[in-house]
C-alpha cells in the first residue's frame, strides 16, 4: 500500500512539471471570479445583521423591522443570530460533500470549472432574495423566508467557492506560484469586499426616490448582477486541463475527509483558523454598529473607514508577498495575529472616556489604519498555506484531494462564523442604549484572536515546505 502511494505521488509530480504554467493574464482572469463572490459575501457578512437587527439610529432613518427582535428564540438567541448560525453550521457539513463531488469529477472541462459555471447564477440570485422579505413589517413569516434564503445562499456559495479555492493549489505549480495566485485573488477579494462596504453611499442616492428599504434592495441587486458576470470569467477564460494535471480521486467522502484531517500540520492550522474566524466575524459584523452606536457617526462613515482600510491594506500586499518568500508565511501571520488582537481591543474602547482625548472621527481612522496591516496578511497567507499543505499531501499520498483540504478549511471558517453570529447577536443586546454589548463583542474578538495566534504558533512550516522543495 505504501509503495503504491509513493509511485503514484512521484508520477503526479512528474506530470505536473510538464504542464503549462498559468500566464499572468490568466491569473488575473481567475482572480476576477474572487471579486464576484467576495462582493456577494461582503453584502451578507456586512449588512445582513445591520438590515435585520437594526439599532435605533437606523430605525429612525426609516429602516423597517422585518423580524421579531431580542432574545426570542428559546430566550437565549435572536432570530437573526439563530438563523445565520444554523445556516453556517448546516452548510459546514455540505462543504465536504461538495469537495468530494469536485475531487471525483471527471468532466471533460475539468474537475472544478463546471461547478463555477453553474453555481454563479444561483449564488447571485439567492443573495438578492435574502433581503426581499415578503411581509412589509415585523413577522415570523419573514423569519422563515430569511431562514430558507440564507441556507440557500451558503449552499450556493459552497458550490462555487470550494472548487474555486481548490484551483489555487492546482493552478499554482509550487509554493511561489501558489503565493502569486493568492496575492492576486487577495487584491480582488479586498476590492470586492470594499465595494460591498460602499453600499450605503449607493443606496443613499436612491433613498429620496424609493425610500430606505427599496434603495438597499436595488443596490444589492445591481451589485449581484456585477458579481454574476465576474464569477463567470474564470470558467470562460481558462481551460482547466491545459494548466492542471490533477486526477479524480478514488476515495469516498468520508475516507477523503478522514485522510485530510490525518495531516497533523493541517489540523494545527485549522484549529487556529476556527478561533480566528470567530474573532474576525465578530469584529466585521460589529463594525457598522461601532461607527453608529459607539462613535455616534453617520452610517456612511463606515464606507470612509473601510475604503481607507482597503487602500492601506493594498499597499501592504506586495511587501507581504516579498517578505513571505524571505522570512516565511508563518512569521508574518503571527505578527498579523498580534496586531489584529490590539486593533480589536482598541475597538472595544471606541467612544469611551479612555479615548475621549481623541475626536470620534480620529478614533475610527486609527482603527482603520491599524487593522489594514494584518488584513493584508490574512488576505493572502492562509490560502497559500492551505495550498502548500494540500500540494505536499498530494505528493506524499498520490491522492489529489485539494478540494477536500479547502472544504475542511471552509468547514472551520463556517463553524467559527456560526459561533461568532451567536456571540455577537446575543452579546449586542446587552445595554443597547449605551453600546455596552458592542464593546464586549470587540473585547471577545481580541481575546479569541490572541488565542488563535497561540495555536498557530505550533504549525511546522518547514516540514511542509521541505516536501514541496524535495
Amino acid at each position: 500500500m505504501t509503495g503504491a502511494s509513493g509511485v503514484s505521488g512521484a508520477s503526479g509530480v512528474a506530470g505536473k512539471s510538464a504542464i503549462k504554467d498559468l500566464p499572468t493574464a490568466k491569473v488575473w482572469a481567475f482572480a476576477v471570479g474572487q471579486f464576484g463572490w467576495a462582493l456577494l459575501s461582503g453584502i451578507i457578512s456586512n449588512w445582513l445583521v445591520y438590515f435585520y437587527q437594526p439599532d435605533q439610529e437606523t430605525i429612525s432613518q426609516g429602516q423597517t423591522v422585518f423580524v421579531p427582535q431580542g432574545l426570542v428564540v428559546l430566550g437565549i438567541v435572536t432570530v437573526v443570530g439563530g438563523i445565520t448560525a444554523f445556516a453556517r453550521f448546516f452548510d459546514a457539513f455540505v462543504d465536504p460533500a461538495v469537495a468530494s463531488l469536485s475531487d471525483r469529477c471527471d468532466a471533460k472541462e475539468g474537475r472544478r470549472m463546471p461547478f463555477l459555471k453553474f453555481a454563479a447564477a444561483p449564488l447571485a440570485i439567492v443573495t438578492v432574495l435574502v433581503f426581499w422579505s415578503p411581509i412589509n413589517g415585523t413577522s415570523w413569516i419573514n423569519g422563515a423566508f430569511l431562514f430558507v434564503t440564507v441556507i440557500g445562499y451558503y449552499i450556493a456559495l459552497t458550490f462555487y467557492c470550494t472548487p474555486y479555492n481548490a484551483l489555487i493549489a492546482e493552478l499554482g505549480h509550487g509554493s511561489k506560484q501558489q503565493l502569486t495566485i493568492s496575492t492576486a485573488i487577495s487584491f480582488t477579494w479586498v476590492f470586492g469586499t470594499a465595494i460591498a462596504y460602499v453600499a450605503p453611499v449607493i443606496w443613499g442616492a436612491f433613498v429620496p426616490v424609493t425610500g430606505r428599504v427599496t434603495a438597499i434592495r436595488v443596490t444589492f441587486t445591481i451589485m449581484a448582477a456585477v458579481a454574476f458576470i465576474c464569477m463567470l470569467v474564470p470558467p470562460l477564460a481558462i481551460r482547466e486541463k491545459e494548466y492542471v494535471n490533477s486526477q479524480p480521486t478514488s476515495e469516498s467522502t468520508i475516507e477523503s475527509l478522514k485522510q485530510t484531517f490525518s495531516d497533523g500540520e493541517f489540523r494545527k492550522f485549522v484549529c487556529s483558523d476556527v478561533v480566528y474566524w470567530v474573532a474576525i466575524t465578530t469584529f466585521q459584523t460589529g463594525l457598522p454598529f461601532f461607527v453608529t452606536s459607539l462613535l455616534k457617526l453617520p452610517e456612511t462613515t463606515t464606507t470612509i473607514y473601510f475604503v481607507l482600510m482597503t487602500g492601506v491594506s493594498v499597499l501592504f500586499y506586495m511587501p507581504v508577498n516579498i517578505l513571505a518568500n524571505r522570512v516565511g508565511k508563518k512569521r508574518l501571520l503571527l505578527v498579523a495575529f498580534v496586531i489584529f488582537t490590539c486593533a480589536f481591543a482598541f475597538a472595544g474602547a471606541l467612544g469611551s472616556e479612555a479615548l475621549s482625548f481623541l475626536p470620534a472621527m480620529a478614533q475610527g481612522l486609527i482603527l482603520s489604519v491599524v487593522g489594514a496591516i494584518p488584513m493584508a496578511a490574512f488576505g493572502i497567507l492562509p490560502q497559500a498555506i492551505v495550498a502548500n499543505i494540500a500540494d505536499a499531501s498530494s505528493r506524499v499520498t498520490g491522492q489529489d484531494r485539494q478540494g477536500m483540504f479547502y472544504a475542511a478549511r471552509t468547514f472551520a471558517m463556517k463553524m467559527g462564523q456560526s459561533v461568532a453570529m451567536l456571540l455577537f447577536t446575543g452579546v449586542s443586546t446587552i445595554g443597547m442604549a449605551s453600546g455596552a454589548g458592542y464593546r464586549i463583542a470587540a473585547v471577545c474578538a481580541a481575546v479569541l484572536c490572541g488565542l488563535g495566534g497561540i495555536v498557530f504558533a505550533s504549525y511546522n512550516e518547514k516540514k511542509v515546505l521541505d516536501v514541496l522543495e524535495a
